[in-house]
């Protein structure tokens, strides 16, 4: 096999893949501009307003930095508990090889749709919605090269 890997999702890759997409869309985009608006009126109102106030103005600031990406993370957790197994993926001139446990299952090429390369991972899909994901950890120095090879075979 030309790449071979065994690795083990955490719940912090799928946060992390989470929070790329999240705040890589117009969603995202929504929740900073909301969040800086919000920060502004704390600063603006915060001295003449009530206790009440004061505390709403509060927690609308830190509704998107910190209550939003908690929530994701504890999905990832709860996400992560079927996938306990750790997988042996290895990728050559076939396609994609995947063993987890006592299962095995081969994708040609010709079934991936896309790679994706975010900092701390890159991201293979086998559909719009479903794919492989390999962080830093895993890949290591191997990365660059790994990903060009991936992309290689894909524009094919």
């Amino acid at each position: 096999m030309k790449y071979k890997f065994n690795y083990h999702n955490t719940a912090l890759d799928y946060w992390q893949l989470s929070m790329y997409y999240t705040y890589g869309s117009m969603v995202g985009m929504c929740n900073i501009i909301f969040t800086a608006a919000m920060v502004l009126l704390t600063i603006r109102f915060f001295g003449e307003a009530g206790s009440f106030i004061r505390m709403l103005l509060l927690l609308a600031c830190s509704l998107f930095p910190i209550f939003q990406p908690l929530y994701v993370y504890l999905q990832a957790r709860e996400r992560i508990k079927p996938a306990q197994t750790e997988m042996e993926i290895g990728f050559d001139d076939r396609g994609i090889h995947v063993k987890a446990g006592n299962e095995t299952s081969d994708l040609s090429w010709k079934k991936i749709k896309r790679v994706s390369k975010k900092p701390g991972m890159i991201i293979i899909f086998s559909d719009t919605t479903h794919g492989y994901v390999l962080n830093n950890k895993v890949l290591g120095k191997e990365k660059e090269a790994f990903y060009s090879y991936v992309a290689s075979k894909i524009s094919k």
